[in-house]
């Protein structure tokens, strides 16, 4: 049996995260993948040392996940091509903003028949207008079929292996066999569903929603609120995935791990909450928050606002998305956090 390579674009929290997890199954399956994992670091200086040595000799990332030991057979590469062009399976892991600028450095540069699995969660914003699905834009650059993993998994609870459960939409059957096995543990429990698209979407939309929920929390809003915005943005998703992406959409995807139980782990424990919180409590600007707050992560909650507001204001359905519109114009600056219960009451009829 020819064995599969597999190749890990991102080092932060979650992707460190997610090293820790396929690292450990691709020993436990020898028959079928490379031991050896590359994992594609952006070079920094940790002391006067390089990310990637520290992560090399200690196997910790001492930045993004301190205080948990990666597998040896993680190899940190901070060369991108190198990283991926001997790979067979590509688990993207980076914030939504690279991916464009990553694809173009690897077109040429991949084997034919490579799959990818994004965990990135956003939408990429048409330079012409309207947006696209990160999955659609990597399919478009690299000509590879595309899955989607998202799922109620904070990094730090997945690295300490804590239970909870994640959604792989895959819409090849075999891909998404494969893609289990390598993701599938018992505290880390996978299901495959063939809804893609709802699957991607619901990591990206539930982020405008978790800074929804910071905002009320900000204001000292208590648990009512909190599951109204919850219940309010749930709904926003549904219809949003309805009205925009329709091909192959079922409502019962929003039950998985990708849908509702993400949607309130990232409204009670998530940066995108917690930067939240503190822009109405200091109204320091986000960015501002964003590197007080974060240690280099990036903040996606405010930036899929923008687009989706974006989209939504070109399709003439910024009122049928009250919560989606009131993140954006708060985010920047443009309405006080105050005006969001206003701006919720205004719902639409279905």
């Amino acid at each position: 049996m020819v064995k599969s390579k597999v190749a890990l674009l991102g080092s932060g929290n979650w992707g460190s995260a997610i090293a820790k997890i396929i690292g450990q199954n691709v020993t436990k399956f020898k028959d079928e993948f490379e031991e050896e994992i590359k994992m594609y670091v952006y070079e920094e200086q940790i002391d006067g040392r390089p990310l990637t040595q520290i992560i090399n000799t200690q196997h910790e990332n001492v930045k993004y996940l301190p205080g948990k030991k990666l597998p040896v057979n993680i190899v940190a590469d901070p060369d991108l091509i190198n990283t991926a062009k001997d790979a067979d399976i590509l688990i993207w892991v980076v914030p939504h903003g690279f991916v464009e600028g990553m694809c173009d450095k690897l077109k040429g540069n991949l084997k034919p028949n490579v799959i990818s699995l994004s965990l990135i969660k956003g939408f990429y914003e048409r330079p012409g207008g309207g947006i696209a699905l990160i999955s659609k834009l990597i399919n478009d650059s690299l000509h590879c079929p595309v899955s989607a993993l998202m799922g109620a998994n904070l990094a730090n609870e997945v690295a300490e292996e804590q239970f909870c459960e994640t959604t792989i939409g895959c819409a090849n059957v075999s891909d998404g066999k494969i893609l289990k096995k390598l993701f599938n543990t018992e505290n880390f429990l996978v299901t495959v569903v063939s809804d893609r698209y709802t699957v991607e979407i619901c990591g990206a939309l539930k982020n405008i929603v978790a800074c929804a929920a910071g905002f009320a929390e900000g204001l000292g809003l208590g648990d009512n609120t909190k599951a109204a915005v919850i219940r309010l943005g749930l709904k926003e998703m549904v219809r949003f995935c309805r009205r925009f992406y329709p091909e192959g959409f079922k409502e019962e995807t929003f039950f998985e791990s990708c849908g509702v139980a993400d949607l309130v782990t990232t409204c009670y424990g998530g940066r995108n909450r917690k930067c939240a919180v503190a822009f109405v409590k200091t109204r320091k600007p986000l960015a501002e928050i964003e590197k007080e707050l974060l240690n280099g992560q990036k903040l996606q909650g405010p930036a899929t606002a923008h687009e989706v507001y974006n989209l939504l204001t070109q399709e003439n359905e910024t009122q049928n998305f009250p919560l989606f519109e009131a993140v954006h114009l708060i985010s920047s600056q443009k309405i006080e956090p105050e005006e969001l219960i206003a701006r919720l009451r205004n719902q639409p009829d279905n």
